[in-house]
């Protein structure tokens, strides 16, 4: 000892102080460690920092006072310790490329190298195990050098072994081991670190501003570094996220705020989606084996696992998500995979995400995002949005006034972006989802008491929900459900409107007498407002005439009352209700008036001057007629059924072929009369007969319109009832067989299946049984009567190709469809028309004149670019201009 002293502890060689005893480390601890120190940030050769770095971890970092590491040891060490691991893993990537076998030289340099980063990392793990050994508890402050350091050190070696495929190409296996042995030392490192971070304490009751963003740091790091192991190792990378949770929710109380919450979210949902991706891979692979017992099942069942702990994740850190419903049965775009993973998958993973949209229901952002205006899915998305609509109302059914009023309510988020009502929303998603209407999908049913559980259609699905929904809306709510309904009912979809339909008709059985005649009488005015033919007043009718069904007696006495039907104007109104929905007292007395007031207006026509002005009126006459027939014949006594048969048979005279081509409201009046003397065939005047099938037979070769081609059907499938005199046989069933052998063959789908039912009655039932295969013109037509009766396809589709059929038509046809309904709402909406528009085709003069108007207004601008330049606005207008024009020239095409 005496020899010891006799030589200052500062002047002692490096190789001497190695072989110190522990005593005397700790004696000579302040004098030594400042040489060391000194020496380590004016020494620049990799193995000397290395061997002094040691020397001070192994042999003198025990003695040192843990409260004061931060200022004499850590921040001095650390920020050259990271420089000399960049430098190194520099000289590494950058030699790598001249790796050889035979390079003998490069080999050893990367190899030693790789062996000082081992080393390293080896001298970090060991600060940090001292660090949790003297310590219950941390202060982040007093050592937060050494968290962020080693975080940079781990993230820079699992990136540089991610790539070294890459960085190495064909000669990694020269230098594998050491990698090897490098990604275990960065494993331990990090598991070490995880284990001190666990141990820092920090008080919410102090504005601890640097331990605050040295701990949103270290989280923020962890995520980086989850980036990088994803497809490294599975469990360490769900180790950390679960780290990453942990940590996130213990200092919540003062890191809320400066976390990345976005980011941590998005990467969780990647995280979700690709190991969700990976189960689906897997399952496809498995379907045409027996995979449960090989690698492949096990694989599959491990990646599920990950897909449910990530969920968990997510559903955990959002007590402080793209939906994958599109890749996953019964979504067209689903991967083919067996029913027992389908069921694996859902029981294990999907199930985990019902919470997480319980939590995010009264979540300002998530409920802005879902109901966002602009929100533009591609085609895979929509059906998955739909069902996720669906999903939140059930949500809502049991949440307060507050909690609906935030989805149901509209509202301007920002200056550009804007959040519709759930409602809205629904309906609008709904309608989107075309292909699996149109195909059906299926989606799992309600069991009902005492049987089982059956499968049910999307639009049953979103039907049912809707009206759970409904039942449980507040009333505060009302006017919102009114405005959404009503809506969707003059929605230019038919699917969309019959929803909407189905939803209203539901209210009004649940709701109140009063309530349902309110909205009948809504309904009424809407209709006497319309100010023409248009979709939107076909979808009112067909409301009116299904809500008339719910209305109570009493009420029904009051809307007979407020709209007297012996009144011609109220007349528009009653062709269109049933009046089966009366009782049958008040069913005889209302199909009484109607039809006295009818004849008496038609009468008076017949007897007037006759103007083409007044068969709009006519036609609405015509139609209330029609209506009581259809739905209250029985109720008409002898004298009234003939004064209807009397009067459709002078109209019926009238009519010949140039009027009703030349004119769209004669083609109604025809398609009106048809169906009517239909009711009265027997009764009918055979040389009426004759000349109304004449005139079928003439128009049918100028190609008219489809609706009056429906209408002859009606005609044709009553003649089955009739026999035909001798005396005119041979003028009539030639001209018969003629018009169904004309209709039979036609291309629209439409006409073709009405066709068929017309033909199919009128063969059933005539005596003429000699004219029924005049009708079948060509064997085309034979077959497709044939197949209709033995009610088979007439196209051999497999499942499959029916499927991507169906895909393609969607993203063919739904999208332009929907622009264009879009434009002509808005454009009806701004300019809404007065009286009906006449039906008249353009001339090329009109076209022409409009095209110079718009050539004159191109070349006004470019004036006007020539003097000045251009304001801000003007190349987004010409952006929207240019869309209209390729628009326009996909009509031309």
């Amino acid at each position: 000892m005496s020899q010891e002293r006799a030589v200052p502890a500062s002047a002692v060689p490096l190789e001497e102080i190695s072989s110190w005893p522990e005593e005397l480390c700790r004696r000579e601890l302040p004098s030594v460690l400042p040489r060391l120190l000194i020496s380590f940030i004016v020494i620049s050769t990799w193995r000397g920092l290395w061997e002094i770095l040691k020397i001070i971890v192994e042999m003198f970092l025990p003695h040192m006072n843990h409260l004061t590491l931060e200022q004499t040891f850590f921040s001095q060490v650390l920020p050259k310790t990271v420089r000399l691991f960049d430098d190194m893993m520099y000289e590494l990537t950058s030699q790598a490329r001249e790796l050889s076998s035979q390079n003998l030289e490069i080999q050893s340099t990367l190899r030693n190298i790789l062996q000082t980063m081992v080393q390293l990392l080896g001298a970090l793990t060991g600060c940090v195990q001292h660090v949790c050994a003297t310590q219950e508890s941390v202060i982040l402050e007093n050592i937060h050098s050494l968290p962020s350091s080693i975080l940079h050190v781990i993230k820079s070696t699992f990136v540089h072994c991610k790539n070294s495929e890459s960085v190495y190409s064909g000669r990694l296996h020269l230098v594998a081991d050491l990698l090897q042995a490098l990604f275990k030392e960065a494993y331990s490192l990090q598991k070490q670190l995880m284990e001190l971070l666990d141990m820092v304490c920090m008080n919410p009751l102090i504005d601890e501003h640097d331990d605050i963003l040295n701990m949103v740091v270290v989280i923020h790091s962890l995520l980086d570094i989850c980036s990088v192991i994803s497809s490294m190792d599975h469990a360490f990378h769900a180790n950390t996220w679960k780290f990453i949770i942990k940590q996130s929710l213990k200092h919540q109380s003062v890191i809320k705020s400066q976390l990345k919450h976005k980011d941590i979210i998005t990467s969780l949902c990647e995280d979700i989606l690709f190991s969700f991706h990976s189960c689906l891979r897997l399952a496809e692979q498995m379907i045409q084996s027996d995979a449960q017992d090989n690698a492949d099942y096990r694989l599959f069942q491990k990646t599920l696992k990950l897909c449910r702990f990530f969920a968990n994740s997510l559903l955990h850190y959002t007590k402080f998500f793209p939906f994958l419903s599109s890749k996953f049965p019964p979504s067209l775009y689903a991967a083919g995979i067996s029913k027992v993973q389908q069921e694996e998958i859902a029981g294990t993973f999907l199930v985990t995400l019902s919470p997480l949209i319980s939590q995010l229901l009264t979540f300002q952002p998530f409920v802005d995002v879902v109901l966002d205006s602009k929100l533009e899915l591609p085609c895979e998305l929509q059906f998955p949005q739909c069902l996720l609509l669906v999903v939140i109302m059930d949500e809502l059914s049991s949440r307060s006034e507050d909690v609906q009023a935030l989805w149901c309510t509209e509202s301007q988020v920002s200056e550009a972006t804007a959040r519709v009502s759930l409602l809205k929303a629904i309906f609008s998603s709904f309608e989107q989802c075309s292909g699996e209407l149109s195909l059906p999908v299926h989606l799992q049913g309600v069991k009902s008491k005492g049987q089982a559980e059956v499968a049910i259609t999307l639009y049953q699905h979103v039907c049912i929900h809707l009206c759970t929904f409904i039942a449980s809306l507040h009333p505060s709510l009302f006017p919102e459900l009114d405005t959404a309904l009503l809506n969707a009912v003059l929605s230019a979809n038919m699917i969309t409107s019959l929803l909407a339909m189905d939803a209203w008709c539901f209210l009004a059985r649940y709701g109140t007498a009063e309530l349902c005649a309110h909205h009948v009488t809504i309904m009424a005015h809407l209709i006497k407002s319309c100010p023409g033919e248009c979709y939107q007043l076909t979808n009112l009718s067909i409301l009116l005439r299904r809500l008339f069904f719910f209305m109570a007696p009493p009420q029904q006495v009051e809307f007979i009352q407020k709209f007297p039907p012996k009144e011609t104007e109220n007349l528009l109104l009653w062709q269109y209700i049933s009046f089966q929905a009366l009782p049958a007292e008040l069913r005889k007395q209302t199909a009484l008036e109607v039809s006295r007031a009818a004849i008496a207006w038609c009468m008076k026509w017949l007897g007037s001057n006759r103007t083409l002005e007044e068969l709009e009126s006519l036609n609405t006459v015509l139609s209330a007629l029609l209506a009581v027939c259809n739905s209250s014949g029985e109720a008409l006594d002898m004298g009234q059924q003939m004064a209807i048969k009397e009067v459709g048979s002078q109209l019926s005279i009238l009519l010949n072929v140039k009027l009703v081509i030349g004119q769209p409201y004669v083609q109604q009046t025809l398609s009106l009369l048809l169906p009517l003397l239909g009711f009265f065939i027997q009764a009918l005047d055979p040389q009426l007969i004759s000349q109304v099938i004449t005139l079928q037979t003439s128009l049918l070769k100028l190609e008219p319109p489809d609706h009056v081609r429906l209408a002859f059907l009606d005609f044709l499938s009553s003649l089955g009832k009739l026999f035909i005199p001798q005396t005119i046989q041979d003028r009539i069933l030639p001209s018969l067989s003629s018009v169904f052998a004309s209709l039979l063959a036609d291309r629209n789908w439409l006409l073709e299946q009405h066709s068929l039912e017309a033909f199919t009655q009128f063969a059933e039932g005539t005596t003429h049984e000699e004219i029924v295969p005049q009708c079948l013109s060509s064997e085309e037509t034979k077959e497709k009567v044939v197949s209709f009766l033995e009610k088979t396809g007439f196209v051999d589709e497999t499942t499959a190709a029916r499927v991507e059929r169906i895909k393609q038509e969607k993203g063919t046809f739904w999208e332009p469809f929907a622009e264009v309904i879009q434009e002509e709402t808005k454009m009806s909406s701004l300019q809404p028309c007065v009286k009906r528009a006449r039906h008249e085709l353009p001339s090329e003069d009109e076209y022409r004149s409009t095209l110079q108007a718009a050539i004159a207004a191109l070349e006004a601008i470019e004036l006007l670019l020539q003097k000045s330049p251009p304001p801000d606005w003007l190349l987004m207008e010409m952006e929207t201009l240019q869309q209209r024009i390729d628009k326009l020239k996909r009509q031309v095409l």
